[in-house]
């Protein structure tokens, strides 16, 4: 390593976490890069985060490609800060001599395509026969990535064949913990799931008198989560069994409620966690979870936001889903499902109406949590939701 040369290091994220898998280098050997801008994505089994630079440089060298893991502390590269540069650039060789950056080794360019091949690509492109000029980079900076090669070398089949090809994809952190704590639920917890439906005709109407006030004086509109937000919060008061987690032969009671919003994110589902939420006004629960959303598509939720809930909302819904039976997230006891509003006919005081109408579900681990505070508990959130007024005046 030159003495110049600073080391690029996995920095520590989290007490439990050990290892974490390479996710994007934004940036490959040579290129130069400002201040504060973002040098690789590194995913953990919980979230993924990236390393800015403290300072302006050049890469010198990558040590990790995407998809390889590395140890916490462990080095994944060097650069090159723009202040060793400028310092060496006095004593630089004459043009015919190679210079220090001249005489690194020079990434793989794509001729023509303006970017740069990367080793994955590189190797593939060689596997097939695949010249850099038959392949569209796009990549940051037009590079050509493993994908790239693969559509081309898709695109040069026989027209009649079909694309066959197959691809072998080692799963993020996030999804193998997604995988493992799922398939932990389902062996070691007795889930049983009750399912209800809510007529969304009040709430709608309470929106939309209300959605242009509320959006004035927030700045955000009022959605339906934190109408269910508030009457989970009520259930969970009333039927404490819901917030409440097993540990052996110990149940511990929680005299607070962090509910976890279930978002899709860049890299998977996510649950970042509102705390307090039976301290939070309407305002409050829809400013969170808008923020929530922004930043999970971005992947810059943090570990300490996903830890610690008692209970969690997911929303199927948003995908158009009509039911579903949801999956508790362990150590908790309850998750609530959300669901798409549709138009059905339903019976009012005896006649026939059409009215939006939403399923939901409620899962429970059945060792602490019995049918009939399940099923009350369900029934209680429908009441809220069905006579919203309730939700404001908590009775």
């Amino acid at each position: 390593m030159s003495t110049q040369e600073i080391e690029i290091k996995v920095p520590p994220v989290g007490e439990s976490i050990t290892e974490v898998m390479i996710g994007e280098w934004y940036v490959a050997e040579g290129d130069q890069f400002a201040a504060d801008q973002s040098l690789v994505a590194l995913e953990s089994d919980k979230a993924t985060f990236e390393i800015p630079a403290e300072q302006g440089g050049i890469v010198t060298r990558i040590l990790k490609q995407a998809g390889e893991t590395a140890a916490v502390h462990e080095v994944i590269g060097y650069l090159q800060p723009a202040a060793a540069q400028a310092a060496s650039a006095p004593a630089a060789a004459p043009a015919s001599a190679p210079t220090a950056a001249s005489s690194a080794p020079a990434p793989a360019a794509a001729k023509d395509s303006g970017g740069r091949v990367m080793p994955a690509a590189e190797r593939l492109m060689s596997e097939n026969n695949i010249s850099a000029e038959a392949v569209t980079g796009t990549g940051p900076g037009g590079r050509i990535l493993k994908e790239d090669v693969v559509r081309a070398a898709a695109s040069a089949q026989p027209a009649p064949a079909g694309p066959r090809e197959t691809r072998l994809v080692t799963l993020s952190p996030i999804r193998q913990t997604i995988a493992r704590r799922l398939v932990e639920a389902q062996q070691n917890a007795a889930l049983l799931t009750t399912f209800n439906e809510v007529d969304m005709s009040a709430v709608k109407s309470l929106r939309s008198t209300y959605r242009d006030a509320f959006e004035k004086k927030y700045g955000i509109k009022l959605g339906f989560m934190s109408f269910f937000v508030r009457a989970v919060v009520a259930g969970l008061q009333q039927y404490p069994q819901l917030n409440a987690q097993i540990s052996g032969k110990t149940v511990t009671y929680y005299n607070y409620c962090d509910i976890g919003i279930a978002i899709g994110g860049g890299k998977g589902l996510v649950v970042p966690v509102l705390r307090n939420a039976e301290n939070m006004s309407f305002a409050d629960i829809e400013q969170a979870i808008i923020e929530y959303a922004t930043r999970a598509k971005k992947n810059q939720i943090s570990l300490e936001e996903l830890e610690g809930g008692t209970f969690t909302i997911t929303n199927g819904g948003v995908y158009g889903s009509l039911l579903s039976t949801p999956i508790v997230n362990p150590p908790q006891s309850g998750v609530l499902g959300m669901h798409g509003i549709f138009d059905r006919p339903v019976a009012v005081d005896g006649k026939v109406e059409i009215r939006p109408m939403m399923y939901i579900a409620l899962t429970y681990d059945h060792r602490i949590v019995d049918g009939r505070e399940a099923v009350s508990f369900l029934r209680l959130v429908r009441e809220m939701i069905e006579d919203p007024t309730r939700l404001v005046l908590e009775v």
